[in-house]
This record gives structure tokens, sequence and C-alpha cells, in this order.
């Protein structure tokens, strides 16, 4: 039941006893570690809502937008698309851009967010930006296309940066 934790009253519970015991560490080893929730592609807007105004509350130091989906979207009739579990990669693609957008909406620059979740190509990553992210993780893209993925990103990433400051 670990995706229970996102709902609203669990999610402040445990935010506020991390940043908690984050402030307590810091003061005692004189270091500030960032914190970030990882949250699910699968959420509604009022979810979202309710998420972002945590986040912002508890000061969050960024978000993860998005861990793996538990809906099967397009899948229907494909080999073990009956199993249970997440899945990563293209089928959560869509899902975790329209999450970024309304949590950039929501969060309004206060709190990064990391775009994750179907980045396969450059433009997956340019897209993940565009919708609102500050940096993109690359990981399921990175194991089928390899590590040439991490320059073709950083070029199309750069090639946007560049554009957007003329």
């Amino acid at each position: 039941n670990l995706r229970q934790l996102q709902n609203e009253h669990e999610l402040d519970r445990l935010v506020f006893t991390l940043k908690l015991e984050q402030s307590k560490l810091s003061d005692q080893h004189g270091r500030y570690t960032p914190l970030m929730v990882k949250i699910a592609p699968d959420l509604d807007d009022s979810q979202l809502e309710s998420i972002a105004s945590i986040l912002i509350k508890h000061r969050i130091d960024g978000v993860i937008a998005t861990n793996t989906t538990i809906s099967r979207p397009n899948l229907e009739g494909l080999p073990y698309a009956g199993e249970t579990g997440g899945l990563s990669g293209f089928p959560v693609k869509t899902l975790s851009t329209r999450v970024i957008q309304k949590l950039y909406l929501l969060l309004e620059g206060q709190i990064p967010i990391i775009g994750v979740g179907g980045i396969l190509s450059a433009d997956d990553a340019k897209e993940k930006i565009t919708a609102g992210a500050s940096l993109v993780q690359l990981y399921t893209g990175l194991i089928y296309e390899g590590p040439d993925l991490v320059e073709q990103c950083i070029n199309t990433l750069c090639n946007l940066h560049y554009v957007n400051q003329r």
C-alpha cells in the first residue's frame, strides 16, 4: 500500500516528520541534504492540488514526477498487459507529462520538478522541460537507447535554452 502514502493526511504527516528529521540532521552534521518526494502519474487533479499544497507548506526541496503507473493505457491485448505492478517507459510518458504540467501551474515556481517517465529520446526530454520540469531523469530510455541518449538530450536541451534566451 505504498501509494496510500500519497493521500493528503498520510503525506502531510510523512513529509512533516521527514522535514523535522532533516532539520535535526542538518543541525547535527552542519550539512543540509535536500529532500524530494516522488509521486505517481495516476493522480487526479484534486490529489495533485493537495500534494502541491503539502509540498509548498513543508518547503520540500523538489518533486519527482513521476513514478511508475499502475494503469494500462493502450496495452490491451498485449502479452503480460494484465500483470500487476508498475509500468515505466513509454506507457507512462503521457501521464507523466500531464502531471508535470499540472504541478508546474500549482507550484508556481516555488519547488523544482524533476521530470521522469517515458523519456526514450531527446524530444521526450524536451517535452518534459517544456511542460515545466527543471531537470529530467533518464532510466528506461537509458537502458534501451544506451548512453548516447544522454548526449542527445543535453544537445537538444542546450539548443532549447539557447533559443529561449534570444
